[in-house]
């Protein structure tokens, strides 16, 4: 057992502890004013992040008063017409900042031809090991973007009904539904 697992406790039941506490956390913080806070942070100012966002300066004021209580920093200091981030806001900002380029990336909103997709195929293991390597290779040269993801026929209905897969194939024959 590793040292710093009490016996009592299983690693299994310390990621649920740490799950369970992360959930809270996030719980209590409106993810709506991290949007606020990178809309001040690259736009320097409140009335400039105001304007991005179509919400008033006061809104966007106390959308920041809040993120001050969240955190140990006051965020922005007043400078001339806009705000210079504290050196923890930009700490703040490159983790907040790369989460939301995930976020829009995993959304694809822009149907962009390059944006790396993968296709979930469901196959037997015998088919999959045969029909996997040519596929991957017969649209690599004009779908660089796309990658294949194989994966064991469990329950076919139900792995397309859930939409476990974007593809399911299957040597078994199976009655028709009427």
């Amino acid at each position: 057992m590793p040292e710093n697992t009490p016996p009592s406790e299983s690693p299994d039941r310390q990621d649920e502890r740490y799950d369970r506490q992360m959930f809270r956390i996030l719980r209590n913080i409106d993810l709506n004013l991290l949007t606020i806070f990178e809309a001040v942070y690259v736009h320097k100012g409140i009335v400039n992040a105001a304007k991005i966002l179509n919400i008033t300066p006061s809104a966007i004021s106390q959308s920041i008063n809040k993120l001050r209580a969240l955190f140990p920093d006051p965020l922005f200091i007043r400078k001339g017409q806009g705000v210079t981030p504290t050196a923890y806001a930009t700490h703040l900002h490159q983790y907040i900042s790369r989460g939301m380029e995930a976020f829009l990336s995993a959304l694809d909103i822009t149907g962009s031809p390059h944006q790396q997709r993968v296709i979930t195929i469901a196959t037997t293991p015998a088919m999959g090991a045969l029909l996997m390597p040519g596929l991957a290779s017969a649209l690599k040269p004009t779908f660089p973007q796309i990658l294949l993801h194989n994966i064991a026929i469990v329950d076919a209905a139900r792995q397309l009904d859930q939409r476990q897969v974007d593809l399911l194939i299957d040597t078994t024959c199976t009655a028709a539904r009427r």
